[in-house]
C-alpha cells in the first residue's frame, strides 16, 4: 500500500528511491534502518516532532546524533521546544513513531533540516511506514518542504 509520503513525492514529481527493510525493532529506527541497508549512519536522517506551545515543528536529523533543543527553537524562532508525545506526533503527522516523514504529513509541519544534510546528494528519510525509507536529494527536500536548513545537533552527541 502506498504512505501519503510516496503520493506527495510522486504528485510533486520528486526524484526519490525507496528503500525496503524489514523492521524488526521498536526503539532507534534510524539507526536500524541505516544498519539494515548498509548505509552510514550520517547519511540516514530521523524524523522527531517537537513542539512549543501548540505549535508543531519536524526536525529531520541524522540518527547518529542528538537534537539540541535550544538550537532548534532559536533556528524556528521559538522560545523553546521539547520533543512532542508519540500520541500527539501520530494525530498532527499521520504517521506512527519509527514511520514519521517529513512529507505527506496530515497537518504539514514546519520543517527543520540539520545543515550536515547539505553535503550528500542523498540521505534517506522516512517514506511513512516502518521499513521504508526514501532517498532524496537534500535540496529537493528544501524545496518541496520549504524546510529551514540549519545547526541545530548537539555537538557533544555525534557518533555516540
Amino acid at each position: 500500500m502506498i504512505t501519503p509520503a510516496q503520493k506527495f513525492l510522486k504528485d510533486h514529481q520528486a526524484k526519490f528511491k525507496e528503500y525496503e527493510y524489514e523492521c524488526s525493532t521498536d526503539h532507534d529506527f534510524g539507526k536500524f534502518a541505516a544498519k539494515a541497508l548498509g548505509v552510514e549512519e550520517e547519511r540516514v536522517f530521523k524524523t522527531i516532532l517537537l513542539v512549543h506551545d501548540k505549535t508543531f515543528i519536524t526536525a529531520v536529523t541524522p540518527v547518529n546524533g542528538m537534537i539540541s533543543l535550544k538550537n532548534a527553537a532559536r533556528l524556528a524562532n521559538v522560545k523553546s521546544l521539547e520533543v512532542a508525545k508519540p500520541a500527539d506526533a501520530t494525530r498532527i503527522t499521520g504517521y506512527v513513531i519509527g514511520g514519521v516523514s517529513p512529507f505527506g504529513q496530515k497537518r504539514q509541519t514546519k520543517i527543520l533540516l540539520c545543515q550536515s544534510a547539505m553535503q550528500f546528494e542523498e540521505i534517506l528519510v522516512s517514506g511513512g511506514r516502518r521499513g521504508l525509507s526514501v532517498g532524496i536529494n537534500p535540496k529537493d527536500l528544501v524545496e518541496l518542504t520549504n524546510a529551514t536548513v540549519g545547526d541545530f545537533i548537539d555537538p557533544s552527541s555525534l557518533n555516540k
